[in-house]
């Protein structure tokens, strides 16, 4: 319905919607009604003797009068919930309505039943039921043949044929709009179900940003701050330098933490969110700066001619490279070292990180070296963003010692954005 109908059709439209609300909510209340109405019109039918103006006989008794106008008209209570049930009743009626010749016109009111059948039963059925309600049709025929016998068959033929016609419209119709609703509560599951999605990878996202900022640099702190309060008695300028790194460290930290939660804030970002980049390829020298800082020596090789690559790539690249060193950092034992390789070709980068610290699955505290501290963001990190870009992670022991991790991402075809 739309604002621009006119006021007549909107009255009937809010009506129509009422009464088949109603319905659906009170069905025997309407049935009830309907039934009584039908009722008392064929009692009154039969108490003023109107049957006897159209009857082909006026003698039938009039307790077969009464009897054949309530089996013409209760069974239409039942006409939904067991339609063939009724009918049949109604058939039975009529074909002894039909040889009487009492005629009641209560017979008429078959045509329901067969609406009902049509609007709710299997096309066999409504064939069944239109071939039952011509039986009281034919019989009147051959009792009382009165002209000829199409003027008597043909218009009750067409009458029946357009009230199943009249109900499988309907049932087109409500099948239609069951179908759209149906459609729409599955688009309405699939809506939730895809912001559900977007939830969680959202937070796996986050998860993995904060695993990669607060990891790295926490494991930086800690070896600094080891590594400090070593030098404090011997060499106090050496901790005080420990001591000006941990600062540095953490206060790029909290500017990458700043960063993602102003990202995450349901208000804009702040101007320096929006100022300060993600990390990328260019900001691997602070990177490993900080980690030799900590105490673990980092050698970086480059082969090949560096390309510009997409930021999301790149960041892809510096966090593999950011948790592997801080991998080793926790594992790799006090006389590691690393070793990190960064390779072009035309058609993919492929970063490379060993060291010479623990071969083993596990250090000799037993924490597991692919996750960390047991929390599953390690290697599994690595590979999520990898799979990103369709790239392959490699991670693992050396045979000769040490751990080593390699990535291989293809560099999309097309500009960078």
């Amino acid at each position: 319905m739309t604002p621009t109908q006119p006021r007549t059709s909107q009255f009937l439209h809010r009506t129509t919607q009422r009464v088949r609300a109603y319905d659906r909510r009170h069905p025997l209340s309407w049935d009830l009604l309907f039934t009584g109405f039908c009722v008392f019109a064929a009692v009154i039918d039969y108490a003023g003797d109107g049957w006897k103006n159209i009857a082909h006989n006026t003698d039938v008794p009039s307790w077969l009068v009464l009897t054949l106008s309530l089996a013409l008209t209760v069974p239409l209570l039942w006409r939904r919930t067991h339609p063939m049930a009724a009918l049949t009743v109604t058939v039975a009626a009529g074909t002894v309505n039909s040889a009487t010749g009492a005629v009641l016109q209560a017979a008429l009111l078959q045509l329901f039943i067969v609406f009902n059948v049509a609007l709710r039963s299997r096309i066999r059925t409504l064939v069944l039921s239109c071939a039952m309600t011509m039986i009281p049709v034919v019989v009147a025929v051959v009792r009382f043949p009165k002209g000829s016998w199409d003027q008597q068959v043909v218009p009750q033929f067409w009458a029946l044929a357009m009230v199943a016609a009249f109900g499988l419209a309907i049932r087109s119709r409500q099948d239609y709009t069951n179908s759209l609703v149906e459609r729409a509560r599955r688009l309405e599951v699939e809506r939730d179900q895809q912001a559900q999605l977007s939830a969680a990878a959202e937070r796996a996202r986050i998860a993995r940003e904060m695993h990669d900022i607060i990891g790295h640099n926490l494991s930086v702190i800690t070896g600094l701050a080891d590594g400090g309060s070593y030098a404090a008695a011997r060499n106090p300028e050496r901790a005080g330098q420990a001591l000006t790194a941990i600062a540095t460290t953490s206060r790029n930290a909290l500017t990458e933490l700043r960063r993602l939660l102003d990202v995450l804030g349901e208000e804009s970002p702040s101007p320096a969110a929006e100022l300060t980049p993600a990390p990328a390829l260019d900001d691997l020298d602070s990177l490993i700066k900080g980690v030799r800082s900590a105490g673990l020596p980092v050698l970086r090789k480059v082969e090949g001619e560096p390309a510009p690559l997409p930021a999301g790539l790149e960041l892809t690249v510096y966090r593999v490279v950011q948790e592997a060193l801080t991998n080793t950092l926790k594992h790799g034992g006090p006389s590691a070292t690393s070793e990190l390789l960064v390779s072009y070709a035309p058609d993919a980068v492929t970063v490379t990180i060993t060291d010479t610290g623990r071969g083993a699955r596990t250090d000799s505290h037993g924490t597991d070296r692919e996750t960390g501290h047991g929390t599953g963001r390690g290697i599994a990190g690595m590979r999520e963003r990898t799979a990103l870009y369709r790239g392959t992670l490699e991670a693992g022991p050396r045979p000769a010692g040490g751990w080593r991790v390699r990535l291989r991402i293809p560099i999309p075809e097309g500009p960078t954005p």
